[in-house]
């Protein structure tokens, strides 16, 4: 009876592994156009070329190291558009990543949530609830100065009945404009990765 069960065992991780391996490209590849899609929402342009890929590591007020990626953005002719940088942070129910188009001065362009464990209904509203238009709405706006929830006598309205998710969304904004703003625009090195503390 072991040696059935450990034979089952053997022929089923075999399969298992066989099944990984045969998914594996076509959910890269999924993963790929989902950000690729992400990028030219949140650049709100569609005929763009991703010029240059950056890495900023910052460190958060409790030590832990935060990973940012900068994706450099340029239209066909090569003008600079800005950047669309990818930034987690902890939310209600965990990591809320988010993806932050900014223009070269910095302002926001749009975003995409690109994961979150955050309450239907609730806190999964940040996908919209900070939109052109919608009540937090934070568009056009730069955080050179920090966005804070106005309960936090800021000038963004927070989601209702989700202040922690708010307060979390707003700084994964902040944390990507202080990551695009680490970066220089066109220091002619691809895929560098830059080190800065908060």
């Amino acid at each position: 009876m072991l040696l059935v069960l450990t034979g089952v065992a053997v022929v089923m991780g075999g399969i298992l592994a066989f099944v990984n391996h045969l998914t594996e490209g076509p959910i890269n590849e999924q993963k790929e156009k989902a950000l690729a899609d992400g990028i030219k929402a949140v650049m709100v342009c569609d005929d763009l070329v991703v010029s240059k890929t950056d890495e900023v590591k910052q460190n958060d007020p409790k030590g832990k190291e935060l990973v940012y990626i900068i994706y450099q953005i340029k239209d066909a002719q090569g003008n600079d558009l800005g950047a669309a940088v990818e930034s987690t942070t902890g939310g209600f129910g965990g990591d809320l990543k988010v993806l932050v188009g900014f223009d070269p001065e910095g302002k926001i362009l749009g975003y995409t949530l690109l994961e979150h464990a955050e309450t239907p209904g609730l806190g999964a509203k940040a996908d919209k609830w900070f939109q052109k238009g919608q009540k937090g709405d934070i568009i056009g706006k730069s955080p050179a100065e920090p966005l804070t929830v106005s309960k936090d006598g800021g000038q963004v309205d927070a989601i209702t009945a989700s202040t922690i998710t708010s307060r979390a969304f707003l700084l994964a904004v902040n944390n990507a404009y202080n990551a695009y703003k680490a970066t220089p625009a066109a220091d002619g090195n691809t895929g560098a990765t830059k080190q800065i503390d908060n």
